[in-house]
């Protein structure tokens, strides 16, 4: 699953790249959002036509051993052949939207020293190259809108390090995702089939750089 991803462009730049009007945004109108974007933080998407900042991760309702209310959990990945439950159907049906994003990641190595491994589109040679992943998205009393990512079969390039990957979608399937039935849409659930860039770091796994 993905829990970390990059997103290296301005919001400006985004817009351009979906087409968009920009709404609701906290950021500096030829700014930057957030590079390092992890659950229960914003990032951008862009839903009902506009370029709009989200929490990433639905938020879930726990509970303590004494039933006593805890802070929610981010759910930040939503499984493609679980998108028919409950906890994402509505959503699915209603409320999709793209996630821009310049590369996502991946922990890798032994247990207690694993590092980030970036997968990003071939042509990036570092300026950050976007590209469209599918996501939903919902109003939350907690946080406000808030997106979560789809998730599929992990393609060649991705499976040797994690056995799931975000659905990246082609720019001629971003109407069926957004507007398409959802039986069409789910058949944009599939594993990319082009070439990644894979990028092996020594950047920790764990905690914020």
């Amino acid at each position: 699953m993905c829990n970390l991803y990059r997103m290296t462009r301005s919001q400006d730049e985004v817009a351009h790249f979906f087409d968009a009007i920009v709404q609701d945004l906290s950021v500096a109108p030829a700014g930057n959002a957030p590079e390092m974007i992890y659950p229960g933080y914003p990032g951008l998407v862009l839903a009902d036509g506009a370029l709009q900042q989200m929490v990433w991760g639905f938020p879930l309702q726990m509970k303590g051993a004494k039933g006593q209310p805890l802070k929610p959990k981010p759910v930040n990945n939503a499984r493609a052949d679980k998108l028919a439950s409950g906890f994402w159907a509505p959503s699915f049906r209603d409320r999709r939207c793209l996630i821009p994003v310049s590369a996502f990641a991946e922990a890798e190595g032994p247990k207690g020293a694993k590092t980030r491994t970036w997968f990003s589109m071939p042509d990036d040679g570092g300026d950050g190259t976007l590209f469209a992943v599918a996501g939903l998205w919902r109003p939350t009393a907690e946080w406000g809108p808030a997106y979560t990512m789809v998730m599929t079969e992990a393609c060649q390039y991705v499976q040797g390090v994690h056995d799931r990957m975000p659905v990246i979608l082609r720019k001629n399937d971003w109407a069926d995702w957004l507007d398409g039935a959802p039986d069409t849409a789910h058949l944009l659930c599939r594993p990319f089939p082009d070439e990644m860039r894979v990028t092996r770091t020594d950047e920790p796994w764990a905690g914020r750089r």
